[in-house]
């Protein structure tokens, strides 16, 4: 995998609603603290950034017609941060649920959060959950928001799951299949995506939808979040239109 030029410097023609050529699109917001530090401004602030550059494209996406956008904001492995900006990036979500949930639902979005919720804090918890019950219905964007999610530790979960399951009677060996481990993730429900985005440069999935991503492309940009643009956003894109998907054959 290369990584792409920098993509400011491209030009794209606005694509026409509901002619994208996926469903759905799963992105790594990496770099919000290297653009702090590019600044010498506080790396909280760098988080601040990135959910700017989240709402603009949640505004563009929504215009272009793709039915699903998930996006990595907490891994299972960020509670190794400093406690300080652990909590400042709770007490940021939980903001910006306050002040951007009625423009989300005003723009017919459904908001989900997927993870390991139950060890999020109980405020914050039920301020995702109220967020989720009030969007449930709305047909636009399907927007999934990563919270306290690691590919591993889902994974892990689901094979709990199901061996419980399987000592209950509830299944049998024999009834295992991909289909049925899909049903165990947190992502039950979603089409697995065909593109998957990571900015700031990295080459790495780090512990992102490894299940799902088994036959998506990739797209690495080293343009960190917070200059991520719609533009950005649309050369990945025309680059992902102009791939051959294969699906293991010739």
């Amino acid at each position: 995998m290369k990584v792409k030029k920098p993509i400011q410097e491209a030009t794209q023609l606005p694509m026409p609603k509901n002619k994208l050529p996926l469903q759905h699109i799963a992105i790594i917001m990496d770099g919000n603290r290297r653009w702090a530090d590019a600044r010498k401004l506080p790396r909280l602030l760098g988080h601040r950034e990135g959910v700017k550059s989240l709402k603009r494209l949640v505004n563009h996406v929504g215009k272009l017609g793709l039915p699903y956008l998930t996006v990595y904001a907490f891994s299972s492995e960020n509670w190794q941060r400093s406690q300080e900006e652990v909590d400042y990036l709770f007490e940021l979500f939980a903001l910006v649920i306050k002040e951007e949930l009625r423009e989300l639902h005003d723009n017919n979005v459904r908001l989900s959060f997927v993870g390991q919720l139950e060890r999020m804090p109980a405020n914050l918890k039920r301020s995702f959950d109220k967020a989720m019950d009030q969007t449930a219905d709305n047909i636009g964007l399907h927007l999934q928001v990563a919270i306290n999610y690691g590919s591993r530790l889902e994974i892990s979960e689901a094979m709990k799951k199901i061996a419980y399951d399987i000592k209950c009677g509830a299944l049998t060996m024999e009834e295992i299949s991909e289909e049925l481990i899909e049903e165990y993730l947190y992502t039950k429900g979603l089409p697995d995506p065909e593109l998957i985005i990571r900015t700031g440069g990295q080459m790495r999935l780090s512990n992102y939808m490894l299940w799902q991503a088994a036959y998506a492309e990739f797209y690495m940009t080293p343009v960190l979040w917070p200059d991520f643009t719609p533009e950005c956003f649309d050369t990945a894109i025309e680059d992902f239109r102009q791939r051959e998907r294969r699906f293991g054959g010739d």
